[in-house]
């Protein structure tokens, strides 16, 4: 009888050892406000799923999408201002 097993080397990506690289590490920094964002809106999705929204529901669903949408544009700018692009 054979068993099967899975080859750990191929099912994980990376060894315990190798940590996430000093750039990965400010990429993450750079996008944790559209991250928290994303997080937030999503809260307010899911407050919504089991009922009818109530107006307030209406209005934190809003917020949250108006947050999230500056959010990327404000890392979308820092990344063209960073290349240079229109300036």
């Amino acid at each position: 009888m054979r068993h099967i097993v899975t080859v750990q080397d191929v099912v994980t990506a990376f060894a315990d050892w190798m940590e996430p690289t000093d750039a990965e590490l400010d990429a993450i920094e750079r996008e944790m406000p559209v991250i928290l964002a994303d997080v937030d809106l999503l809260d307010a999705q899911i407050t919504t799923l089991d009922r009818t929204p109530t107006e307030l529901d209406a209005r934190r669903l809003r917020r949250a999408r108006r947050r999230a949408l500056a959010a990327r544009v404000e890392l979308a700018n820092q990344a063209t201002t960073a290349l240079g692009v229109g300036a």
